[in-house]
């Protein structure tokens, strides 16, 4: 492994690596993990609850699963992913956890050496990817026990840490310094690079030495390293095959109005932070404003508020509108989210409430903000308003930037007449093997692929690593 070891980045190299993985989140570790040779199989004895599932499983004792038929083992599971193999890594690591309970997994873990493949992960923040960029505060939408990676319980890990999770959540901080601590603890450190942006991937075919066989691809990937004094160092490496797990958080969504890209106007939570920590916000300053009915812009909210800053929240959409994620949230697990809704409903920009500091505006729709740091809205009766800010957060979503493909991957989603959207249009991956329908050798993972919850992308890891497995294990030596 030593030769495939990160340093071999910082030379650029003509010999094929086997596997390049693009992004070093949730998805990216988790498959570099399966990448090392840790291996599951079913503990000797363990009984799932599901007994279609056990029925299956009996049939094979012994035999890793990766080793297995996952389209056989995932038919029939039902849950809250729309990804077979998702449901049932989730089904063998959380037996019962949509049912309430807290069965152990199923699962051993086996170090296998000899199954190891020799891969990268590349990604531009330490290994946890953008959950380094998130506000450390802010507690995750599931359950922290689900943002657990394989063979370490997050509640285990926080124990050791002396942490504890909150109303059954972890804060933002805490996961991201669990999955760099996993990066560590499970060996894989040399295989990341950290502070790596890839700029360009390009495939062509690579035919056997006996000039008979089917021609593979062969990946080239490009891009930089960046050092601790900024400078850049450029890179290319080749690749048999390349695992795009980069995640949704590259680009901000943006309204497209006047004025967008004036100085004041950001698209990002951390501007907050920023501006709190220089001064530029503060309880005696105009207004912050707000624009977004999702849960980054309730972060937002929720965050100003601690800090006593003036709040105005603008939302194209109707506080009763189902598509709503508050309206799709349980009050008991999410008591600060429904705060947020509650004020939403409550506390009109034309109507006193008890929510000092905090007006909304439902159904406005922004149209231009001007340098004098004044937002100009569409009222619902199509009138315009004028309001003050100090600051704007546009806090809309965010797409995923996959500039470095050819194409920018249009030609690799479901619908190439359609923009790439991890809900409604992610890559085209078949769905036992998450490898391209449309170029052999590319994998895509997470959201990329349809899975937007830590719980389920580690699905596609297994799907990934199996497969790369089976191909891996087939080259001539």
């Amino acid at each position: 492994m030593s030769s495939w070891r990160c340093d071999s980045l910082r030379a650029s190299s003509s010999e094929p690596l086997p596997v390049v993985i693009i992004g070093n989140g949730p998805s990216g570790i988790c498959l570099s993990y399966l990448l090392s040779g840790h291996t599951p199989y079913v503990k000797p004895g363990a009984i799932h609850p599901n007994p279609l599932l056990q029925k299956k499983l009996a049939e094979a004792p012994g035999v890793s699963i990766l080793d297995q038929d996952l389209e056989y083992l995932s038919e029939g599971l039902e849950g809250r992913s729309q990804s077979p193999v998702a449901l049932l890594f989730d089904a063998l690591l959380r037996p019962d956890t949509d049912f309430g309970g807290n069965m152990n997994s199923v699962l051993s873990w086996r170090q296998q050496k000899e199954r190891a493949i020799p891969h990268l992960v590349l990604g531009r923040n330490l290994p946890g990817g953008a959950w380094h960029s998130i506000e450390g505060s802010m507690v995750t939408l599931s359950q922290g026990q689900w943002m657990g990676l394989p063979d370490l319980q997050v509640k285990d890990w926080m124990r050791k840490k002396c942490r504890g999770l909150r109303n059954s959540r972890a804060t933002a901080g805490d996961v991201a310094h669990y999955y760099r601590d996993y990066v560590s603890k499970k060996g894989l450190s040399h295989n990341f690079v950290s502070r790596a942006v890839v700029t360009a991937v390009e495939w062509k075919s690579e035919h056997g030495s006996s000039g008979t066989q089917a021609p593979s691809p062969l990946f080239q990937v490009s891009g930089y390293l960046t050092h601790q004094d900024q400078s850049q160092q450029p890179f290319s490496l080749w690749a048999r095959n390349v695992v795009l797990a980069t995640g949704t958080y590259d680009t901000p969504a943006r309204l497209g109005i006047p004025g967008e890209t004036l100085p004041f106007v950001h698209h990002e939570l951390s501007a907050l932070e920023a501006a709190l920590r220089t001064g530029t916000v503060s309880p005696f300053s105009d207004p912050v404003l707000i624009v977004g009915a999702g849960l980054t812009a309730a972060d937002a909210v929720l965050f100003a508020r601690h800090y006593n800053i003036p709040v105005i929240h603008a939302f194209r959409r109707s506080v009763h509108d189902p598509g709503l994620v508050f309206n799709q949230l349980p009050k008991m697990l999410y008591p600060e989210y429904h705060k947020v809704h509650q004020m939403m409903r409550d506390q009109s920009i034309s109507s006193p409430s008890p929510y000092a500091g905090y007006h909304s505006l439902p159904e406005h729709r922004p149209l231009l903000f001007k340098e004098d740091r004044q937002a100009v809205f569409q009222d619902p009766q199509g009138s315009q308003q004028l309001f003050g800010v100090s600051m704007v957060l546009v806090l809309i979503g965010s797409h995923p930037n996959l500039s470095y493909l050819p194409g920018a991957g249009t030609d690799l989603v479901l619908d190439p007449e359609q923009p790439l959207s991890p809900k409604r249009n992610p890559i085209d991956v078949d769905p036992f093997t998450h490898e391209s329908t449309h170029q052999e050798g590319l994998y895509a993972l997470g959201p990329l692929a349809g899975d937007n919850f830590v719980r389920f992308v580690q699905g596609g890891a297994l799907a990934a690593a199996s497969s790369l497995q089976r191909k891996e294990t087939r080259k001539p030596p």
